[in-house]
Parts: structure tokens; sequence; C-alpha cells
């Protein structure tokens, strides 16, 4: 059982001993500090934080507690309800709130959950206000209010029709286009809140027929809800059974979506973000961004359409950053999440599904085909473990010495570009491993890479 404290806010398992597990008395100490954070910044006056949570088991209890903690401090409450996480990143700066806290454990199994921790514009909020957080907490520096200065709840469920309607609003999302489709579309929600919100979006987009699977938001998720190949399957069959046109998944908060070709192959998370950044960029000319560790075929793509890619440290935060340093149109991570900074700067599945199907409907193509019009690559993930004695830091700087004559990235580890292929280093800051991250032509081709790559460092350990 886990308890994980970052700057963006407290993950764990639900129950166990307090300090170990997510329980009540974490969940309280982390909700009172993040609040307390928001009062010192806002000089204590009338302070407004918006909350929104998954359809995990655990979910209600989680959200009294933060609730009645914020009340018990002196702040207004706006509850969503069932939401997502981009659909609380939308309502924050609509509601001129101060922050914003998500309650999800993103792709995690059902015994996680989260607290995810959001600014006054509806963004992660930054390292250094997470590590006050932190500090906060574990010092118990907190106050809450006299009794004349009780906050209030109010619960506010309007905001998936608002969602919605932003989507539909959004310039280069065509519903007609899509209408005149005749689009057959599986979803697979895993029983979260994607159950409610990716229908209702499939319907007013025009999608003529939809097939549910696991659309019950009620917590039981039938699979590890990661969109991950191996988790897809039920979906794959379901798609060829049904004869669709192509099956959507999304996480438990929808921040991350894959997709499912007709013939029940895989459409590929990375190729989530490649598909829509094809398109807007064939509709306006700009910069991407995405994590050192997502596909080259962005990169491919970008350069293709006359754009320039760039890439970020991984991580959302740094992403939403280097967008808007760069200007970039579109932009996003190669776990399927999608960031659309003409509606929010924040991993957004719904707009992706609006963008993506706009795509789809106007490039006259089946998903395969589709899929087969971008360069082909393929990803390898390993890690090397290592002793607690090993300076982990100058092993990394030996990689970039050695492949100095390469194109070398140090901005996150080291990422080494080769002609055709990459690889990828990242010092873990919770145990003593490398995670080792691999692309290229041929699955065989990553693999090999990695192996090369991880016996170097092996000669240099010894």
């Amino acid at each position: 059982m886990t308890l994980i404290k970052s700057i963006s806010g407290i993950r764990g398992t639900i129950g166990g001993k307090s300090g170990d597990n997510l329980t009540p008395i974490d969940i309280v100490k982390f909700a009172a500090a993040y609040g307390s954070i928001l009062q010192t910044s806002n000089g204590k006056k009338d302070v407004k934080v918006v909350i929104g949570r998954d359809a995990r088991k655990s979910g209600p209890m989680v959200r009294d507690l933060v609730s009645t903690t914020l009340v018990g401090m002196g702040m207004e409450v706006i509850d969503l309800g069932l939401s997502t996480t981009p659909t609380v990143e939308i309502a924050v700066p609509e509601e001129n709130a101060h922050g914003g806290i998500i309650i999800t454990a993103s792709h995690n199994p059902g015994q996680w959950n989260a607290l995810k921790l959001l600014n006054e514009e509806g963004e992660f909020i930054s390292a250094e206000a997470g590590q006050k957080v932190i500090s906060i907490a574990d010092a118990l520096e907190m106050s809450f209010a006299e009794i004349d200065a009780m906050g209030s709840r109010r619960v506010n469920e309007s905001y998936l029709h608002r969602h919605i309607e932003l989507v539909l609003n959004h310039p280069l999302v065509d519903k007609e286009a899509i209408a005149q489709a005749n689009f057959k579309v599986a979803i697979d929600a895993v029983n979260s809140s994607g159950g409610i919100f990716v229908p209702a979006l499939l319907q007013e987009l025009g999608v003529a027929s939809i097939e549910k699977l696991f659309c019950t938001p009620n917590g039981d998720f039938p699979h590890n809800p990661e969109p991950l190949p191996e988790h897809l399957t039920d979906l794959s069959s379901a798609v060829v059974e049904k004869g669709c046109n192509l099956g959507i998944i999304v996480d438990p908060d929808v921040d991350r979506l894959a997709f499912v070709s007709e013939d029940g192959n895989v459409f590929g998370e990375e190729y989530t973000l490649v598909a829509v950044a094809d398109y807007v960029l064939s509709r306006e000319k700009g910069n991407t961004v995405s994590n050192l560790s997502s596909t080259r075929a962005l990169r491919d793509v970008t350069e293709k359409r006359g754009g320039k890619y760039y890439a970020s440290a991984v991580g959302e935060v740094n992403v939403v950053q280097k967008m808007r340093e760069v200007n970039a149109v579109i932009g996003g991570e190669g776990n399927g999440g999608i960031i659309d900074p003409k509606l929010h700067y924040g991993r957004d599945a719904l707009i992706g599904i609006g963008l993506f199907l706009t795509h789809l409907a106007k490039s006259g193509k089946k998903m395969s085909e589709l899929r087969n019009a971008y360069p082909s690559y393929f990803m390898s993930k390993n890690k090397i473990q290592l002793t607690a004695s090993v300076d982990v830091d100058a092993i990394l700087e030996k990689v970039a010495a050695k492949y100095d004559m390469e194109e070398v990235n140090t901005v996150d580890g080291v990422k080494i570009d080769f002609p055709d292929e990459w690889v990828h280093l990242r010092k873990s800051n919770t145990e003593p491993i490398i995670r080792l991250y691999t692309e290229s032509k041929s699955p065989e081709a990553a693999e090999d890479l990695a192996h090369r790559v991880m016996a170097e460092i092996g000669t240099m350990i010894s």
C-alpha cells in the first residue's frame, strides 16, 4: 500500500495507516494545506475552490472530506459532482475561482485515489507551490475558521453541458462533417465519469450509432483502466463484432484518449496526438510540443506541415510551459493526452474526440488507412535497477558524453536522437533506477537499442 506526495498533489491507496496510505487524516491534511496556500495568496478573503471527482468508489468519501475541510477554513466550495479532469480545469476560471481540486487517481486501479491541485487558471500548480503544500501538511501549519466565518458548499452540475458546448463551438470541430460520415462508434469508459461525458458528446456531434461498453459510472473498473493495448481487448472485439468504424477508450478522469481501428487493431496511444496535430496543422500553420518520451512521428508530421516541433521535459505542466513559450497551436503527451490552447491548457479527451472525428470524417479514410498514412515507430520501455551507492547523475553525464556527436537533449535526463531512432534515459526520484525509453522503426530495433544502451551503462558501473 502506498502514499505518494508530489508537487502536483497527493496520491495513494485507500485505507490502512495514516502516513503510509491515503487515509481520511492524510486527505484532510493535504486539502487544508492547499487551502492555506490559496488563503495566503489571496489575503484570506472570499477564497473559492472548484472540486470534481471521477467515479471511484472512494470518491464520495474523499469529496466529503475535502469539501468539509475547505468549508471549515471559511472557503466557498463549488462541487461539480461526477466530472472529468479537463471539465474541472475549464470550470475554475469560468467560476472566477482561486483554485481547484480534482479527486481522481487518473489511470491507477480502483484502490487508488488522489487530490490533483489546480491554480486560478485551472492548470496544475507550480513545483514551488506544490512543495509549499507538502511542507505545510507535514508541519500541520493550518488554521481553521471560527463559527461565524465558516464557508459554504454548492453543487453545480451544469459543466457537462458547458464542456460539450465549448467542444462544439471549437473552430476546427465540424459537427456537420461528423454527422454526414454516419459513424458507428464503440466506447469503453471503464465505468467512470467518461460513461456520462463521452456518449453525451458523441450524440451532440451527430454520431449515428453508439455502442456502450462499461459506461455505468459505478467505479467497478472491468480491467486495468490505463488505455494501453493489452487492456483494449474487449473494445477491439466489440468494434469488429458490431461492425463499428472505430472504438474509443478514455481513462477514469477522461484526460487520456486512445482509439481502436475498424479491423480491431489498436490505433496506438502515441498516435492520438499525431493524428490530431496533423489535422490542426492542415488548417493552421504553427508549432507543436510533446514531451521527450513521445513518438518522433509528431515531429515528422509537424515538419511536413511546415511547423516546428519542440520537446519538453516529461509532465503536463512542462508541456504547457513549453507550449506557451513557443506559441504552439497543439500539443500534448504520447499517452493520449491532447492539449488544445484554444480551449484550455490541459489534457482533454473530449476536445481530442471532436478534433479526431472531424479529421477522420474529412479524410474519407478508414481508421486503419489513416493510421497507415503516418510514419510507423515502435517503442520499448525498460528500467535499469541500480544500487543506492551508484551516482546516477554521473552515469547520465557519461552517456551524454559518449554520444556527443549525436543530437543530445539534457532538459530531462538524457535523450539521444539518432537518424532513425532515439533513446531517453530518466532518473527516478524515488528509487535507484534509470527509466529507459527507446523508439525505432521496428519492435526488434527498439529492443536492440535498449539492450545496447543498457549494456553500455553496465560497463560504466562495473
